[in-house]
């Protein structure tokens, strides 16, 4: 019997069949691959973690370090190009951004540790939605051509402004320190704001961001050579950062200032640990007694007080509004003064505001008062109180306070003119919304009375003040802050800090008075700036550029070869 011949033909191929090469890790002489190599995705994370946390944290105030926002998410961009594992990508960033937030926030373990460790991975989160964005974007970008690449980075720059500018609700609104406040210290940086509010300057920062990385992927990515390795993303940041600040350059130095008036600023420096225990209300009052009357020997025109300075009621307590109507009619100088308020004391429909009043020598306390409109969750309410009423305020005073309906503006009668006063009390001068309000309203002058004493002496002052800084710009009004223990002083409309309030050591936490001179750009006195007029139009256009440049790179195919330009 003759075998199969396709038979003998299986067996004949199978055995002349080359036996597989040995692995390559089996071969003594092969070129192993180097730690970088087998470790590469592992050290970019490390490597964008630590850089990106360091330079987040350093460009905002304390630190006087604002220039690192220019680059400071330009490495997390850069690292999105090469398209990391989305995991690992996202996970380092949502990292970083959560360590960086709990040091900038770090004042808040002063009041509470649960809270720090649970809002700073909040924003953390809240930020890493743009570097999500990122890491979906950049790869589908760089080998478009220029006009596209520009159109995304200006998406990916709008979406950072929506992003931030929904802060101020999301959860009931954290918007403290946007990224536009890093610049707080340069003021011709922030001159856009008077016409996009904060949103348009960090606008600007993000994009410069942006640009930066795409240059840097042009020379170290890329092939170009000569005039070719130039970056239009960067050309185009850079020119959108420059060109605002010059073209108002010139309403900067035009003013013509005129004087408003003389007023005393009072820092009673009351330790937080004793501000609301009743047996030491008695010292409380001869404290601010001193003070008022070492502030009275400068003549000036008002005194300010910071917020809820008394240790009781102003409105709703007789022997705190005796002290005040006395103490007024002694200095012979009106006062304005942040205090609580309580309305139908003793019914069922008490409330209890925190306020801010005026009291003059001749008629004591005035019955029209300022409620604050924006309450700190837990700090004035407990949100939610049928499911969280087994939480307690921080503030160990009445029952939840209640919220004020309307911005009007309150009048401070002085000798040679009456001045219109838009009040702000503590985080309020972190809500833009609040202090245009304010201005519509007719307020000529913004005042944040404000107790920043909870935090201790850390980064917390001076961050608040930042964004009087941004609410100075954006509504072309002087603003002045006073502060229990500090940042206490003024700011023009243009955004220049004009005085401080310090001690001979330079340092802003300490009890004292200060004699500031305000003055305004008469300019201004009676016109109202595009962003008080309009609002967040800014915010509408950066959500519109978005979406522009999601429907670009979602409905158009990306080219496999890179653009010559």
């Amino acid at each position: 019997m003759q075998p199969d011949k396709d038979s003998v033909q299986s067996k004949s191929s199978r055995r002349a069949a080359p036996s597989p090469a040995p692995a390559a890790h089996d071969d003594p002489y092969a070129e192993r691959p180097s730690f970088w190599a087998q470790q590469r995705d592992g050290l970019w994370a490390v490597g964008i973690f630590l850089v990106t946390t360091v330079l987040t944290a350093l460009s905002f105030p304390p630190f006087k370090t604002s220039e690192f926002a220019y680059a400071f998410a330009a490495p997390a961009v850069f690292w999105a190009y090469a398209r990391p594992r989305f995991r690992l990508y996202a996970g380092t960033l949502f990292a970083a951004q959560a360590v960086a937030w709990g040091v900038i926030l770090g004042w808040l373990h002063h009041v509470t540790w649960a809270g720090l460790l649970l809002l700073a991975p909040f924003v953390g989160a809240w930020v890493g939605l743009w570097y999500g964005a990122v890491w979906w974007a950049m790869p589908r970008m760089h080998t478009r051509r220029p006009l596209e690449r520009i159109m995304v980075i200006l998406g990916l720059a709008a979406l950072w402004a929506v992003i931030e500018w929904t802060r101020q609700w999301a959860f009931g609104g954290f918007p403290w320190l946007p990224l536009a406040a890093s610049q707080w210290q340069r003021s011709i940086v922030l001159q856009v704001a008077s016409l996009t509010g904060q949103g348009g300057v960090s606008f600007l920062l993000i994009l410069f961001n942006l640009g930066l990385a795409a240059y840097a992927h042009r020379l170290l990515r890329q092939s170009h050579k000569g005039l070719r390795k130039r970056s239009p993303e960067f050309m185009v940041a850079l020119m959108a950062l420059i060109f605002p600040s010059f073209l108002m350059l010139g309403d900067t130095f035009r003013q013509r200032r005129e004087d408003v008036a003389r007023l005393t600023l009072v820092q009673p420096h009351v330790p937080q640990e004793l501000k609301w225990e009743p047996a030491h209300g008695q010292q409380i009052e001869r404290t601010l007694e001193q003070l008022t009357l070492q502030a009275a020997r400068e003549w000036p025109d008002a005194i300010l007080w910071p917020e809820a300075v008394t240790p009781w009621a102003v409105l709703g307590e007789p022997r705190a509004s005796d002290f005040v109507n006395s103490l007024a009619a002694r200095v012979r100088v009106p006062l304005v003064l942040g205090s609580i308020a309580v309305e139908d004391a003793g019914f069922p429909e008490e409330a209890w505001f925190n306020a801010v009043l005026i009291a003059t020598p001749e008629g004591g306390i005035s019955p029209s008062y300022y409620a604050k409109r924006r309450l700190v969750p837990f700090g004035e309410y407990v949100p939610l109180r049928p499911l969280l009423g087994w939480l307690s305020k921080v503030v160990p005073v009445g029952d939840d306070f209640s919220r004020g309906r309307d911005p009007h503006p309150i009048l401070l009668p002085m000798q040679s003119r009456i001045a219109v006063l838009g009040p702000l009390v503590c985080y309020e001068d972190t809500y833009p919304q609040l202090a245009r309000a304010s201005v519509r309203s007719g307020a000529e002058v913004l005042t944040v009375h404000t107790n920043n004493g909870w935090f201790g002496q850390s980064g917390a002052a001076v961050q608040h003040a930042a964004h009087s800084v941004l609410r100075a710009v954006e509504t072309r009004r002087p603003v002045i802050r006073v502060g229990n223990s500090g940042w206490s002083g003024w700011i023009d409309e243009f955004g220049n800090v004009r005085d401080t309030m310090t001690d001979a050591e330079g340092s802003i936490y300490f009890r004292g008075v200060k004699t500031i001179s305000l003055s305004r750009d008469t300019r201004w006195a009676e016109r109202q700036s595009l962003y008080v007029r309009y609002g967040d139009w800014f915010v509408l256009l950066c959500a519109a550029l978005a979406l522009s440049a999601w429907a670009l790179l979602r409905f158009t195919p990306t080219p496999t070869e890179p653009s010559e330009l």
